[in-house]
């Protein structure tokens, strides 16, 4: 099972780095560390990736993001902690074997493309299958088979400079793909391409997730990205994780000032589902129907909806048929059972932001009796600064599938 588990992970940079993961266990503070010259870039970091899930790590610029992602497959050891993926212990392994796992378990898709511009398309995305001494036409193949996945067909003789942003970008996650890799690492991947060029290589990437079912774990700044692709999102300031929950926990439940200034700009309607808004199936019984009849079942209450949705459906899709009648949109199960009711004003609730708290909780169905908290206004000035970000960088300039 490819599953990923960070614990308790630390990365101290400048002199007697285990004394200062000793000091900041003890409750030092990070700006002290650095008034003497030492830099905590990640502090008491622990994850957990499930096989087959994105997992997005996202902070502002100098929260430790991509130096946490360099120690998830060893190009930086880490000062304390621990890194298991199928069970094996990463951070135990002799240099030899860590090579090997990076170049057949775990790929990595860099930022700023990382092609070598006299190989061609093609020798580009089978560039970690050479590394791996797999023979020529067995990687060719199966660069072919990438490139095909990521829409390069037809650019396979090309040079990398004769291809745009987007496409260059596709190139390294080919590469990616080709290895076959269970564990991809993408730091920052899309960050460097325009926006409708981004949103592009995203839909690319959940296109394929559907069908690889890869484990993914992706770094960003940009919190709409983090919620349009991640199934767990972990919030990074200061080199800690300070929250780790779904798109919707974020956004409804952030944990604090800091998390929640990330959301005052984010489309909550394409966020937040259903079932994250809707109201006990049964309060609808004994109701009436535009055409007078009683609603005495939850069948009777499916066939007087002005529609029927899942629970994952954004609320965005709602907003029509709240409008045009007075009985609530029906949230059902996989099975066609009504599990919730959408209400108009429910919906309409769920796009606002209180001045002084959280909302009282709306009525949840009995199967999830966890309240809807409805997100606290930011006031966090100090999270809209960017602060340098050496980690951020590449100084390795490694650009294999395996690097």
């Amino acid at each position: 099972m490819s599953r990923l588990q960070a614990e308790h992970l630390y990365m101290v940079f400048g002199r007697r780095p285990k004394d200062a993961v000793r000091r900041l266990q003890e409750g030092a503070d990070r700006d002290e560390l650095r008034a003497e010259g030492t830099t905590a870039a990640v502090i008491d970091a622990s994850i957990e990736v499930d096989e087959g899930q994105i997992f997005v790590v996202m902070g502002l610029s100098g929260s430790g993001k991509s130096t946490l992602l360099r120690t998830l497959n060893g190009l930086l050891e880490p000062t304390a902690g621990t890194v298991r993926f199928d069970g094996e212990d990463l951070t135990s392994l002799s240099a030899k074997d860590l090579r090997k796992v990076r170049s057949e378990k775990i790929s990595m898709v860099f930022q700023h493309f990382a092609l070598f511009p006299h190989r061609s398309v093609l020798e580009n995305a089978a560039y970690g299958l050479e590394v791996q001494g797999v023979p020529r036409a067995e990687r060719e193949k199966r660069a072919y088979e990438a490139l095909e996945l990521t829409g390069l067909k037809g650019w396979e003789k090309s040079w990398p400079d004769e291809l745009s942003g987007g496409m260059q970008q596709r190139v390294g996650l080919a590469r990616a793909l080709a290895t076959d890799a269970d564990l991809l690492l993408m730091d920052e991947s899309f960050s460097a391409l325009d926006p409708l060029i981004r949103r592009d290589m995203q839909d690319q990437l959940l296109e394929l997730q559907k069908t690889l079912k890869k484990t993914i774990v992706f770094i960003t700044h940009d919190l709409n990205e983090a919620m349009r692709l991640g199934d767990k999102i972990a919030v990074m300031r200061d080199g800690r994780i300070v929250q780790i929950g779904s798109a919707e926990d974020i956004l409804v439940r952030p944990a604090n000032d800091y998390v929640a200034s990330f959301t005052q700009d984010v489309d909550r309607t394409r966020v937040l589902t259903a079932g994250a808004i809707m109201t006990c199936a049964d309060e609808v019984l004994g109701t009436t129907a535009p055409d007078g009849k009683k609603i005495a079942t939850l069948d009777d209450f499916l066939a007087a909806a002005p529609a029927v949705v899942g629970e994952d459906t954004p609320i965005v899709d709602l907003f029509t048929p709240c409008s045009v009648s007075t009985v609530p949109v029906a949230v059902a199960d996989k099975a066609g059972k009504a599990v919730g009711a959408v209400r108009a004003d429910r919906l309409l609730a769920a796009l606002g932001e209180d001045d002084g708290g959280p909302a009282a909780p709306a009525p949840r169905p009995a199967t999830d009796p966890a309240p809807a908290d409805r997100l606290t206004k930011a006031a966090a000035a100090d999270a809209k600064k960017d602060a340098e970000a050496p980690e951020d960088n590449d100084p390795e300039g490694k650009v294999s599938a395996g690097a």
